[in-house]
């Protein structure tokens, strides 16, 4: 029986499926942007906050908009005194999940709340209200979630700080080095958006329902939560740990591609040069120099020599895990809290990405390949529960 439907590639692979005035990702150039300006140019020269307004509102802001913006969304940090309140027995019900399970709850909590309504009941500038209220509790909630599973207490949010120096300062309750606060602001605007990927299209989907702006954000939380997206800046530091010197990089790779096993902070869907972010995020890590840096760099050249030899034609370089995963560790963020952190950056990009999906009304509904059973088959029919 013939079908009706289009063919489309596996996984969607390089399948168009809107227009966007967002950004892009140029895979073969190993380049990507936010509107017209190099993401990694903007990580270099911008503030975390100029960017999220560019997100947010199509450009850069002045000095004098950067600082009303900056102290806009200082002064959404707080949490309500309702979500404050549940946060621990959230902590305690996902304990053994961490901070980014914890956070689905809270965030669909803090939703509610806040009285955020579908986003197809909303004006443009009541839908931006909403997700900048979003973007400015993550942090938050993932901080405190983080204190209260270590038995501590959440530090408040400071209004004076700026939004990676806060974040920090939220974690660990002491005021960060500028050089950490920067790093880790870098990292976060090189991570708040990059094109289509699993979470950015599942925040979509769900905004193409006209759902609110915290049920969106909460379905692209569970896509980013894989490790096969956002689970991995941890599981690379892992992969150093394992091998453990670098002479034994070599065997370590040819045992794990034996088995099947992926390399986690290596290749990726759409690069096929080296990753942008990893190149910038590898400059950082050198700035604070070290024995683990020089470790990770040894790696990464053995492995990338390995796995040319044993995939060629692969172009299997270093992804933006390997070294944000090593920049982290440097800043002093615990290992449980890098994919956190992921969140607390990429939420602005999906929530700039649901925005722009919330002034379509077409819902996003695509097809399936049925290749069950052919239909229709009778029905069997049970016999009579007292049948002789």
């Amino acid at each position: 029986m013939e079908q009706q439907g289009i063919e489309v590639p596996r996984g969607l692979s390089g399948v168009v499926v809107t227009d966007t005035a967002l950004g892009d990702v140029r895979g073969r150039e190993g380049f990507y942007h936010y509107r017209q300006y190099s993401a990694v140019e903007l990580a270099e020269h911008r503030t975390f906050e100029d960017v999220w307004h560019l997100l947010f509102h199509g450009e850069l802001p002045d000095r004098a908009g950067r600082e009303e913006f900056t102290k806009r969304t200082a002064a959404l940090r707080h949490l309500p005194a309702p979500v404050r309140a549940a946060l621990p027995a959230v902590s305690r019900a996902t304990a053994a999940s961490g901070p980014l399970a914890g956070l689905r709850t809270a965030l669909s909590l803090a939703g509610a709340a806040a009285g955020f309504r579908p986003v197809y009941d909303l004006t443009p500038d009541e839908r931006r209200d909403d997700a900048l209220a979003a973007c400015a509790l993550v942090p938050t909630l993932l901080t405190a979630l983080h204190r209260l599973g270590q038995g501590l207490e959440p530090v408040e949010p400071r209004d004076d700080l700026p939004h990676a120096a806060n974040y920090l300062y939220m974690l660990t309750g002491e005021e960060p080095a500028p050089r950490e606060a920067r790093a880790v602001e870098r990292y976060l605007i090189s991570t708040v958006d990059h094109g289509f990927n699993a979470s950015t299209f599942t925040g979509r989907v769900i905004a193409s329902t006209g759902a609110d702006v915290a049920a969106c954000l909460t379905g692209a939380i569970g896509a980013l939560s894989g490790p096969l997206h956002g689970g991995s800046p941890s599981r690379a530091l892992d992969a150093l740990d394992a091998i453990g010197t670098p002479d034994r990089a070599d065997a370590w790779v040819r045992e794990q591609v034996r088995a099947g096993e992926r390399i986690m902070g290596f290749g990726h869907p759409v690069y096929r040069t080296e990753d942008p972010r990893s190149r910038m995020l590898k400059g950082i890590a050198h700035e604070f120099g070290g024995p683990l840096v020089d470790f990770a760099t040894q790696v990464e050249e053995r492995v990338e020599a390995v796995l040319a030899e044993l995939k060629p034609g692969r172009e299997l370089h270093i992804n933006v895990e390997f070294y944000a995963g090593v920049v982290m560790e440097l800043c002093g963020l615990p290992r449980s809290m890098f994919t956190p952190t992921f969140c607390a950056a990429r939420v602005v990009g999906w929530s700039a990405n649901i925005l722009e999906q919330a002034g379509d009304s077409k819902i996003i509904r695509p097809s399936a390949r049925y290749t069950g059973p052919l239909p229709p088959a009778p029905v069997p029919r049970l016999p009579p529960a007292h049948a002789a």
